[in-house]
């Protein structure tokens, strides 16, 4: 008898095949993310507790009272920046919903530069933020933006090199689209043109593997950005320039009143609960 042909699978299994895939690959970048940012975190603790070790060390030793003063001071620095850490760990933490609202991008801005402000000045760069005070809100998951922009900025440094160089956010209402607009620019030596158009495919990449700080190389985040953001009806776009550096653009939707006031509902409906 002649062997039986295995059964071709349908055009809709196909899809739902290649929507499980992507689905699983951008998993596979969320976990990564986050153990970058435990890393990273738990490399900002180590200097803070290095700096109170070290200044009460100092304190100890100095009975002089105006430099015991001068070492209580750094070690009160050093819990308060610990403190800032440790809230803005907190809030990234609670905020674990993959639901979709209002939200407001400046804070979420300030709360990821503070988890990488020891790793920007290792790397001598200086950030530069350019906050539009009247953005107003997008239409988005705050904790899924963050993992964007935490990626963005760390392909940022990683492109400027150890030579430092300068990193510069930008948001700002785009009323033309109807948009909230979120840019990283970099002063890195940009893109070459024929691997620009291959930067959001997945696996593609022009590092060679994970840098000293053990981030990048996978080829995995710029994809998984591109998904996210796509997700929230949005759209990301790069523009870059051989020896002046590479921009990439988020442009999320701005929050309606009527989305502000549906949000307002479920969490009402929810606290009711």
């Amino acid at each position: 008898m002649p062997a039986t042909q295995p059964e071709q699978p349908t055009y809709q299994e196909l899809v739902q095949q290649n929507q499980l895939l992507k689905d699983e690959l951008i998993h596979a970048q969320r976990l990564t993310s986050m153990g970058e940012l435990v890393g990273t975190t738990t490399h900002e603790f180590n200097n803070v507790l290095m700096s109170v070790i070290n200044y009460a060390k100092l304190g100890l030793r100095n009975k002089d009272e105006a430099a015991r003063d001068r070492a209580f001071d750094k070690i009160l620095s050093a819990g308060q920046r610990a403190a800032t850490i440790t809230n803005t760990v907190l809030a990234m933490a609670r905020n674990r919903s993959t639901g979709i609202g209002p939200t407001d991008i400046a804070p979420i801005i300030e709360e990821t530069l503070v988890l990488l402000e020891r790793e920007m000045q290792k790397f001598r760069i200086d950030v530069q933020t350019d906050i539009e005070p009247d953005a107003g809100l997008a239409q988005a998951n705050g904790n899924q933006v963050q993992q964007v922009l935490l990626n963005l900025l760390v392909n940022a440094r990683q492109a400027i090199g150890a030579d430092g160089g300068t990193i510069r956010i930008r948001l700002t209402a785009n009323q033309s689209t109807n948009t909230v607009d979120l840019s990283v620019q970099d002063s890195g030596p940009g893109i070459p043109q024929d691997q620009l158009q291959k930067v959001f495919e997945p696996y593609f990449t022009t590092k060679q593997g994970p840098d000293e700080t053990g981030k990048g190389g996978t080829g995995l985040g710029l994809s998984a950005c591109r998904h996210i953001i796509e997700a929230h009806r949005g759209r990301i776009r790069v523009e870059s320039k051989l020896g002046k550096g590479t921009t990439f653009t988020i442009r999320l939707p701005q929050a309606s009143s009527a989305d502000e006031s549906d949000s307002f509902e479920s969490d009402r409906i929810a606290a009711a609960k």
